[in-house]
């Protein structure tokens, strides 16, 4: 069990050369007793973007803070806080800050997309 808050959860920075101003904290995980997955807030600092890039596992995203865009499908779809999107495996797809505050969203993945 765990009960937290996220300003007391450690930032890490997004270390993928096709990434920027991206950072994540990973907030449940099978450290604390879930199994399978892993639960993350990501921020993305204004004019940042996570790579774009596809992979074998699905991915679901609830949008916190701030605004952006999330690319899927070949097309740019506008997203804010509340919006959500399930990106299915092997979509290509990528977050991208328009706002000039930062853009933060939850991301849950299969423990094998956490690196």
């Amino acid at each position: 069990m765990i009960i937290s808050h996220v300003q007391e959860t450690e930032k890490k920075k997004v270390n993928h050369p096709d990434a920027s101003q991206a950072s994540t904290k990973v907030l449940i995980s099978p450290n604390e007793g879930w199994e399978g997955h892993v639960m993350r807030l990501m921020e993305l600092r204004p004019g940042g973007f996570t790579p774009r890039h596809e992979h074998p596992w699905p991915h679901i995203n609830y949008m916190v803070k701030g605004k952006g865009t999330l690319f899927m499908d070949g097309k740019e779809h506008p997203v804010s806080a509340g919006s959500y999107a399930y990106v299915p495996a092997n979509k290509k797809h990528q977050f991208r800050n328009d706002g000039s505050e930062p853009f933060e969203f939850i991301c849950i993945v299969p423990e094998e997309g956490h690196q």
